[in-house]
């Protein structure tokens, strides 16, 4: 009798389940504005947020666990797991891909952003625990940095940042 189910097809498709990320309820940019905790956001426009640049406080955040028992969906409703690297922004328009400097030690890494927050005051984005490991800050929890549009939206919809324009002195 031949055998239905084998191990070995098996680990193929639960790894490509877990790594999936579960297609968004969005076609081209989410831009809609929200309330959380009776705050009020308006994200930035894609003109806007192609120039965008800003200093402020990075932070981490976890969302995930290994099997995606937790909450662990983003605002696109994508699955965030701990070997991720994506960030939450306020205001720039889902998705976006960023290029984030921690300037204490002059680390940067590209990310993608896909959820919405960090919503306490001060901090400007959140990143997930191996994005701030890379950037060299996750025993720290927060660090300085540089925020960097480098491009809006996916595929047809994919749109590469404009130079010149800031929201910090430099």
């Amino acid at each position: 009798m031949k055998k239905l189910f084998s191990p070995l097809l098996f680990l193929p498709l639960l790894a490509l389940l877990l790594t999936s990320c579960g297609g968004g309820d969005y076609k081209g940019y989410q831009t809609r504005s929200y309330t959380i905790r009776g705050q009020h956001y308006q994200p930035l426009s894609v003109e806007q947020a192609l120039t965008y640049r800003e200093r402020g406080i990075a932070s981490w955040y976890d969302e995930s666990s290994f099997l995606g028992l937790k909450r662990g969906n983003t605002s696109l409703g994508e699955k965030v797991m701990p070997w991720h690297i994506s960030a939450a922004h306020k205001t720039l328009p889902l998705p976006c891909v960023v290029k984030v400097t921690n300037l204490k030690n002059g680390k940067s890494l590209k990310m993608r952003v896909n959820d919405r927050g960090p919503f306490i005051a001060g901090r400007i984005i959140d990143v997930t625990p191996r994005a701030a490991r890379k950037l060299g800050f996750a025993d720290q929890g927060l660090t300085d940095c540089e925020v960097e549009v480098i491009s809006i939206g996916d595929g047809k919809y994919k749109r590469k940042a404009k130079r010149g324009f800031s929201l910090w002195p430099f």
